[in-house]
This record gives structure tokens, sequence and C-alpha cells, in this order.
């Protein structure tokens, strides 16, 4: 091999910074989504996909089996296309249904829309809530001109082991490149054919991309959401990483108390306008002279518990839910995860967002956070009680450009006050030297 030839050998096939440079942002319109439905359940879900669609904004097509009657909110929503008929492909697994074969081709019955400047094709179920502008920061550190395949397993080590580790799950979503895309269509059908005994069509999708020799880029954002029960845990201490999307709400409570569960999903609408790429994000300070431990899930809730936790404790997920199969044990989990709480004197006063504005003034937000109306157990500790705190206020500066940095956890600050009642948190950038510690 001549010298000239190694150099062209090592030299990596992607965008340089003047392309990058060069190169139109992604944006909404470079995506088109394609929803996995049913004529028997679109009448409820639908309401689901209108808290995320923006028809002025956003392309694609809710694949459904059959013609559905017209609705009077069929404007907000992406248009209805009807799948093709899949009846020749064999479908041989017993507990599942072959529905799988007609909705795993939906890529390619998308791709056939011809859509112009398309960059990325989105899957996802018509109960998946997606959170677009997070979607869109997380698809452009990509190249979309390369094959990828981008989504999230399950949360379930049973599941990964059933299914497969290297599966993105479709509740959670998952996005394929346009190039990708192409290939996959040209190949997809007898793909199908030499799989007639998978379960669904997120495996025979993860089928067709091994055979195309593509592998899952795991972005944690996406999420299936294999649980039953709370998921408080989950969302109070989310990676970091912008939250792409939410799936079984059909199964899982409400993520807020008092709500019914689209009604709780809605209300993040609210935070994910003024701040998107800060939604669930997880900060976490202590007020040393109370001697308690604050944990920021913004836009979502603050928790506050006796004693000093750290970090490398309260970042870790708490198990407030089930898994796919019903238990608790934290071996069934793809994630570290811990008890809600150890001690009755540390059971957490969970305080839920209420409301946020923005004040353009001084470039910030002011979300404000209600203390759930809910009983807690008695403590003998000598140390500062909660339970008077009914009230947190979280100020904090948008930060769009946050994901271009190198991930880091914001940092948080108790501020002073002279209301009783209320904590009030400053949330942003971590200054120079500072670390989450008690001083």
């Amino acid at each position: 091999m001549t010298p000239n030839n190694i150099k062209h050998f090592n030299k990596p096939y992607i965008l340089s910074i003047e392309e990058h440079k060069k190169a139109e942002n992604t944006s909404l319109h470079h995506l088109v989504f394609g929803i996995a439905g049913s004529s028997h359940t679109w009448s409820e879900r639908q309401k689901c996909i209108q808290l995320w669609w923006r028809p002025d904004e956003m392309r694609g097509a809710v694949w459904l089996d059959q013609i559905v009657k017209n609705g009077t909110n069929d404007h907000l929503l992406p248009q209805i296309k009807i799948s093709s008929n899949t009846s020749p492909f064999k479908y041989e697994n017993p507990i599942g249904d072959r529905s799988a074969i007609r909705l795993t081709r939906i890529v390619s019955e998308t791709l056939k829309l011809s859509m112009k400047d398309v960059r990325w094709f989105v899957m996802g179920d018509d109960d998946t809530l997606f959170f677009p502008d997070n979607l869109v920061k997380v698809l452009s550190k990509y190249d979309h001109n390369q094959y990828y395949y981008i989504g999230s397993t399950s949360e379930s080590h049973k599941q990964n082991i059933v299914y497969n580790y290297g599966m993105a799950y479709g509740g959670g979503g998952f996005a394929i490149s346009y190039p990708l895309a192409k290939a996959l269509a040209k190949m997809q059908d007898r793909c199908i054919e030499r799989y007639p005994g998978l379960y669904g069509s997120d495996d025979r999708i993860h089928a067709c991309m091994s055979e195309l020799g593509v592998p899952l880029t795991n972005e944690r954002g996406f999420h299936q959401n294999d649980f039953y029960g709370n998921i408080f845990g989950i969302l109070a201490a989310h990676p970091i990483t912008p939250l792409v999307s939410l799936h079984h709400y059909k199964v899982t409570n409400a993520i807020f108390p008092r709500m019914d569960k689209l009604e709780a999903l809605e209300k993040l609408r609210v935070p994910a306008k003024l701040d998107s790429a800060a939604l669930m994000q997880q900060s976490i300070c202590y007020d040393a002279a109370r001697n308690w431990t604050i944990s920021v899930s913004w836009g979502y809730a603050v928790q506050i518990i006796r004693g000093i936790l750290h970090p490398r404790e309260i970042e870790m997920i708490a198990r407030t839910f089930y898994s796919w199969y019903q238990t608790v044990e934290r071996e069934g989990f793809i994630f570290n995860n811990r008890p809600y709480y150890e001690h009755v004197c540390q059971k957490p006063f969970v305080h839920f967002f209420s409301n946020a504005t923005y004040n353009s003034s001084t470039d910030q937000t002011l979300s404000e956070y209600i203390r759930h109306d809910h009983r807690y157990p008695r403590c003998d500790w000598k140390m500062a009680d909660p339970l008077p705190i009914a009230r947190v206020e979280v100020l904090k500066r948008p930060d769009p450009y946050v994901w271009d940095r190198a991930p880091r956890r914001n940092c948080c600050r108790i501020l002073p006050t002279e209301k009783n009642d209320t904590l009030v948190v400053d949330v942003g950038e971590c200054r120079e030297g500072e670390s989450i510690e008690v001083r």
C-alpha cells in the first residue's frame, strides 16, 4: 500500500467543519413522520398526536388499516393514509398480530409519497408523544447523507433479551436517514419474507437493518417506557440528553396528580414552549442551612429531601414504577436504580410544576412548583421540616444552544427570600470552579 493510499484509507468520511457551516441547519421541514395507527383506536389516539403535531410546520402521515370517518379536528392532524395489502406475506408468530407486517412497511410507504427535501423519516406509534424541537436538535448532530438508524432500546432488560438489545423500539420512536430509507425500500419486502416468526414491526425493521449492516445509534431521549404505574422516578432523573419522546401513556399513571393522562401530558406544553432544551433536565443542589437536598427536574417537579444525598445517588432513577413484567427488582432494568427512599425521614417532598412565564427584560423564565398534597410520615430527625414549603420558584435563563456543547448538568443555587412558605432556586450553566457539593 502506497503512502497516498494510506492517507486516503485513514481519512474519516464525515462532514468537515467548513461543510457543516455551509450546510443548511436541519429543521422540522426536513423531517417526515410515519405514524403507526389503527382504525379501531384512532378516535382516542388522535388526541395524543394533537398534543405535539404542528400542522403548519410538520409533514407526515398516519397509516391506518382502513378508512375512518372524517373528524372535526382533521386539520390539526397529519394526513391519513391507508396501508397497502399485506396478506401475501406470511406471519407465524403465535402470540403476535399480523398487523406488524403492515406497520413495518410504513417507512417504505412513506418514502413512496415522494415528499421533497427530506432528510429524516421519523417513525412512532399513535400513542407516542414527541417533543419536536428536541428531536430536531438530536438529529442535527448526524450527517443525514449517511446511513443512520437512531432510536433507543426498551428500559426492560428482559424485553431486550427477548427481542434485541440492538433494536430501536417503535413506541419510543426512531429515525432513519433518507438514503437509508431508500436502501431499505429496495429490499424490505424480500427481507420481511425471511422473518415470518418475528413478533412486531420494530424487530422486522431491525432484521432488515442487520441485513443492510447498519447498527442502532442509541439516543437515550427516546423513551419506549416499558413500565406500569408511576413513572415519576424516570422523569425526575432524566439522563443528560434532550427529552425526545414518551410512550405508553395508557398503561402508566398520569404524570401530574389529580389530572387525567392526556391532560397531564398537555401540561408539558407550557415549559416545552418556553425552554424545550431544558425540559425534564435535573439539577441538584443543597440548602446547607437547613440540611436539605434539592432536586429540580425543570418543567416537571422539584424534590426537597431531608439530609444530604450525594449527586451520584440522587441522579440515579428511583423505582416508583413496575417493570413491563410487573416486577420491581432492580435487576429488571437496563439502568442503575434505587429505592424511592431508604428512611421514612427521607421521603421526598414533591412539588409539581404549576406554571411558567418568561420575562423578556431579564431573559429569564420563572417556573412555579406547588407541593403535592400528600401525607408525609412522621420524622423525629432534629433538622428543619420541609412541610412548610408550599411553593418553589425556579429562575432560569433559556439556553437553546446547551446541547451544542459537551453534555453537562446545570447547577442550581438557593436564593434568599422573605417568603416563609417559598423556596427560590436559580438554575443555570455551572460557573467556573462550581461543582455540586455542600458549602
